[in-house]
């Protein structure tokens, strides 16, 4: 925030301001003068100078005002451009360390938000208020009891502002959170319309929103209430304190202790002094928006650090090596995952097995790095995922999770993984790989075929298909496959086990999280996981032999199937 209001912008505000502030004198000094001077002398070319004088300052002033309002909107961009990366990948990444309330995208209306409000009026005011005793004093130098009127109205301004900060931060709080809940549940429904039509969920879940947007709509009237109350009876202040002023001057001019120009210049001198803070009132709930805005960003990107900078590695070869892993999903305080360690060399493929809740999904997201170890480490040939640089491991990395999620674009921009510059080449071979080269060739635009977003445009079994391709695209070292046959038919678990021979043929690690037997078809290693635990682990058919003897009956038929 403070390179934004460095001392060169701080300046140029400041001085602006000044101008501009100088310049507002015009109009009371122009009316004192036209009373005061053109109607007694009755001279109309000290009239036509006046008017001429006057024009041009006001030009002036108008040419500052724009200036200073453009700059105030570069200063909002500069802030959303210095902060929207960070806001970007930390909305990203805030599902993987805490659960997400509303839709998720608060922080980017957060960032809106700030930049709105330092795009807008409202920082006017904090260039403005100080100039408030240079008007006032003038008031003084006209009349002791124009100033004391003029001051009177200031001091009841401002306490409205104070009031207005005191009993308006609750109501605008309570609006934004009940506006995320409601935000919150019509995303959850949009996002699972097949559902909500399916079991004809439409009129309970319409229900429920309709509940959220009245508390969000009450919520909203008092905030508004708060701040559109005090707003008006601000200017209905301001208007009573200007007449109230030249009430006093009248009477002042009747009793010959001042002129009809100072009556009138008076007027306008005290409208000028209270104007930011009756601006002030005008822009308190976005203020108040903006300032809780930025407050939850804040948090957000303290919670959520930058990654640091991390030297290149050499890509990995060697092994898989996970030591007393122990995981706390997002949002919990318990681990789920305590104690696994294990062992894959190149080459090798192991099978992770275990009744469903046994953590085998939260091990996969663990040795992809998704979800940061509450204890332990995950290793690629001896470095923690953490010494790695997100986008270099990334591309060491292939992962197929349990819930595919495709985005909007074409086939081969999603098996690129949205490289800019991809090859051909090897997006054909990963679909190939994960036999669905025949399947793309069957759409009518081939990989240059758009899915819509998620992939809608797709089945589940296809979006399977090109999420195998995509986790395959360039063959990384470590590919994680969390129950890759869900979706599929004969062929697909077919192609599914041939992508697993081969990424052990060129020396990679394949990790396979199955109960279907057909996926550990050609894995060498296994590990069986009970409650969050290592029950065994070690080749294949031994650790099969031992499932059979101790493990539920919900897994004795899959691993006996497996070892046929």
């Amino acid at each position: 925030m403070r390179r934004l209001f460095d001392l060169p912008t701080i300046g140029g505000l400041l001085f602006s301001s000044l101008v501009v502030n100088i310049l507002a004198l015009t109009s009371p000094l122009f009316m004192l003068q036209i009373y005061d001077r053109v109607l007694s002398s009755g001279s109309v070319p000290t009239l036509v100078g006046l008017v001429i004088l006057a024009s041009v300052l006001y030009g002036f002033q108008a040419l500052l005002e724009i200036l200073r309002s453009r700059v105030l909107t570069r200063i909002g961009e500069r802030f959303d451009r210095s902060l929207s990366a960070r806001v970007h990948e930390a909305t990203i990444r805030l599902p993987l360390v805490t659960r997400m309330q509303g839709d998720g995208l608060q922080p980017l209306r957060d960032l809106d938000n700030v930049r709105s409000f330092l795009s807008g009026a409202g920082p006017t005011v904090v260039f403005d208020l100080p100039w408030m005793p240079l008007y006032l004093a003038i008031c003084f130098i006209f009349h002791f009891w124009l100033g004391v009127t003029a001051l009177v109205g200031a001091v009841i301004l401002v306490s409205l502002t104070l009031l207005t900060n005191i009993f308006s931060q609750n109501a605008v709080k309570d609006s934004m959170t009940h506006n995320m809940a409601r935000n919150g549940l019509l995303e959850a429904s949009r996002r699972n319309a097949e559902v909500v039509q399916a079991l004809g969920l439409g009129r309970r879940l319409e229900n429920r929103w309709h509940k959220a947007n009245e508390a969000y709509l009450m919520a909203n009237r008092k905030a508004s209430d708060v701040t559109s109350g005090l707003g008006s009876l601000s200017k209905t202040l301001r208007v009573m304190l200007q007449s109230a002023i030249l009430a006093v001057g009248a009477y002042l001019v009747i009793m010959q202790e001042a002129s009809a120009g100072v009556m009138i210049a008076s007027s306008i001198m005290m409208g000028r002094a209270l104007a930011p803070v009756d601006l002030a009132i005008a822009n308190w709930k976005p203020f108040v928006m903006a300032r809780k805005s930025w407050e939850r960003l804040d948090n957000l990107l303290t919670k959520i650090p930058a990654r640091p900078e991390t030297m290149p590695l050499p890509a990995p070869v060697r092994e898989l090596r996970v030591e007393a892993l122990s995981i706390v999903p997002p949002g919990e305080r318990a681990p789920n995952v305590v104690g696994i360690g294990f062992l894959v060399e190149a080459g090798s493929a192991l099978g992770v097995i275990g009744p469903s809740g046994s953590g085998k999904s939260s091990v996969a997201r663990a040795l992809v790095g998704a979800w940061r170890p509450a204890a332990g480490t995950v290793r690629l040939d001896g470095a923690s995922l953490d010494h790695w640089n997100d986008e270099q491991l990334g591309g060491y990395i292939g992962y197929l999770p349990q819930g595919v999620e495709l985005f909007d674009g074409t086939i081969a921009e999603n098996i690129a993984r949205f490289e800019e510059n991809p090859d051909p080449d090897a997006i054909v071979a990963a679909a190939r790989t994960a036999g669905a080269h025949d399947l793309i060739l069957r759409f009518e635009n081939g990989y240059e075929t758009r899915i819509g977003e998620g992939g809608s445009a797709l089945s589940a079994g296809q979006r399977q298909r090109i999420g195998l391709a995509r986790a395959l695209y360039r063959d990384p070292f470590l590919v994680i496959l969390d129950e890759p046959n869900a979706n599929l038919d004969a062929d697909g678990e077919a192609a599914v086990v041939n992508a697993i021979a081969s990424i052990r043929k060129r020396g990679g690690v394949a990790v396979v999280i199955a109960h279907r037997p057909s996926a550990i078809s050609v894995v060498d290693l296994v590990l069986f996981m009970e409650s969050g635990r290592q029950r065994a682990f070690g080749p294949k058919d031994e650790v099969l032999s031992k499932v059979l003897k101790v493990a539920p009956a919900n897994i004795a038929p899959t691993a006996q199937r497996g070892t046929a």
